[in-house]
């Protein structure tokens, strides 16, 4: 009950069902932008009734932060890459604060959804106790000796890591006019980010 339809192909359960609604979402997004996405768009492309999301997802709002979950967790993956062999740690995390700020307007769906976020769902997710949770496990993989630089605990680098995704999420949303180049935001984040690692000691 609840999955039938779905084109002729219905899903094993109701996991498979969400991660279906949602990924029928991003698709929609995509084509058609957050503000023209409905849950009859999403539900047609399923092959299922409105009915059937109601099931997984109370609202378009729980579905769209779902969506942003999905589309922020891929965006972060890609930053694992930068950290995977960091050395200069200032220098390390300034680019990685760069390459986040210089890289997000560029994509797409994450754009649509911070430029649509009524209810800054999508906003609060970039500062989620999961996405913090990830950014320290991909530090604590990282080459950086924490304990030398007097981060002792979890607690002080998800500190760290929550300074620079309020960061990211300032710049982003709110970027300065006029907007600095790659040098001058490196700089900037030079002044400021050096400090912030030496706090703890």
């Amino acid at each position: 009950m609840g999955r039938k339809g779905w084109a002729g192909s219905p899903p094993r359960d109701d996991d498979e069902a969400r991660e279906r609604i949602v990924d029928a979402t991003l698709t929609c997004i995509e084509r058609r932008g957050p503000s023209q996405t409905s849950l009859s768009d999403v539900a047609d492309a399923l092959g299922i009734t409105r009915r059937t999301i109601y099931r997984y997802f109370a609202t378009t709002e729980d579905l769209f932060t779902a969506a942003a979950e999905v589309a922020l967790n891929g965006f972060v993956a890609r930053i694992e890459t930068i950290t995977a062999d960091i050395d200069d740690v200032a220098g390390q995390l300034v680019e990685v604060v760069a390459f986040i700020v210089e890289r997000l307007p560029d994509e797409p769906l994450l754009t649509l959804l911070l430029e649509n976020d009524r209810t800054n769902q999508f906003s609060r997710r970039m500062l989620a106790p999961p996405v913090i949770n990830r950014c320290r496990i991909i530090l604590r993989h990282s080459q950086i000796d924490w304990e030398s630089l007097g981060f002792h605990s979890d607690a002080d680098i998800d500190e760290l890591t929550e300074f620079l995704l309020r960061i990211i999420q300032s710049m982003v949303i709110a970027p300065p006019d006029p907007p600095r180049d790659g040098p001058a935001l490196r700089a900037f984040l030079h002044r400021w980010v050096g400090p912030a690692l030496t706090a703890c000691r």
